[in-house]
């Protein structure tokens, strides 16, 4: 599977460990950045990493910053790409298979390497369930025009 990846200088560490041991397991890998633990700014990485997922680049992406927080944030203001905060195997497992996500992201600073790996084993295992949770994956990527007079108070 061709797997972009990406993190910010708090995740560094844990991106490489990740990248190093998905190209053991085979899978292709482009590791987007950054290279070392120097301060940068989540948002670059994170539309780095969302940009080669909605292009097709990669098939699958790996966001990683300290909390997760800020870094699947960024990587979802791509309209083309859904990325599920996890801290387990169970969350990233029903991200793919109810959400269709194409993108997880995981915090550096709150998952261990072992719970990391887990995560991401059962990300890249399971498979969209389609059916009943395709017209809501659909929504995800075109939401409706909200006009200003629909969110004020009369």
């Amino acid at each position: 599977m061709r797997i972009a990846i990406a993190s910010d200088h708090a995740a560094v560490d844990l991106k490489a460990e990740l990248r190093d041991w998905l190209i053991e397991l085979g899978h292709e890998v482009a590791d987007l950045g950054p290279d070392t633990r120097d301060s940068v700014d989540y948002p670059d990485f994170g539309y780095r990493l969302a940009g080669v997922v909605a292009d097709g680049t990669a098939e699958r992406g790996i966001a990683l910053c300290g909390s997760g927080i800020g870094i699947s944030m960024s990587v979802n203001r791509n309209p083309d790409v859904r990325c599920a905060l996890v801290s387990e195997p169970l969350s990233a497992r029903l991200a793919r298979e109810h959400n269709d996500a194409n993108c997880v992201a995981l915090g550096a600073r709150l998952t261990g390497s072992d719970m990391a790996r887990a995560c991401v084993a059962a990300f890249l295992e399971t498979d969209f369930a389609g059916g009943r949770h395709q017209r809501r994956v659909d929504k995800l990527s075109t939401p409706p025009v909200v006009l200003k007079s629909q969110t004020e108070d009369a």
